[in-house]
């Protein structure tokens, strides 16, 4: 089944970023790498100071759901490096931090999930966007 995708929006950096850490790992240590690349490719890039506020950039803290379960979740989007096993941090080589990045307060995208099932992220709320409260470099 193929659900519309909705427009996703990235930072340069974020994008500059990813793509360099992308580049040093094999798609066999990282079975979401060439969906994540593809979310990339089809993103509107621009540059941090132009972000949206409403738009999961990394390091923004998250509220949102899935859909498929109901559960409820308020997590920060980091890099690998970031994650020191705190239960309010998700990886964007996570399934889930690969489908939030670049999504709008509203949109949904069903992403595959752990195990290949697919899921249905949806963002209810961006509690922390560093790009909005002015942190640009993060």
């Amino acid at each position: 089944m193929v659900t519309n995708k909705p427009p996703i929006t990235l930072s340069s950096l974020d994008v500059d970023r990813i793509e360099a850490l992308l580049a040093a790992i094999p798609a066999s240590a990282l079975p979401g790498k060439a969906e994540l690349q593809a979310e990339l490719d089809r993103a509107d890039i621009v540059a941090p100071e132009e972000m949206p506020p409403n738009v999961v950039t990394m390091n923004s803290i998250v509220q949102f759901a899935i859909v498929e379960t109901g559960k409820e979740f308020v997590l920060s989007l980091v890099y690998p490096r970031d994650m020191d096993g705190s239960a309010d941090k998700i990886s964007i080589f996570a399934p889930v931090g690969s489908a939030l990045l670049g999504l709008s307060i509203g949109d949904e995208l069903a992403w595959p999930g752990p195990g290949g099932k697919p899921m249905t992220v949806r963002v209810k709320q961006i509690v922390y966007q560093p790009e909005s409260a002015g942190e640009l470099h993060r």
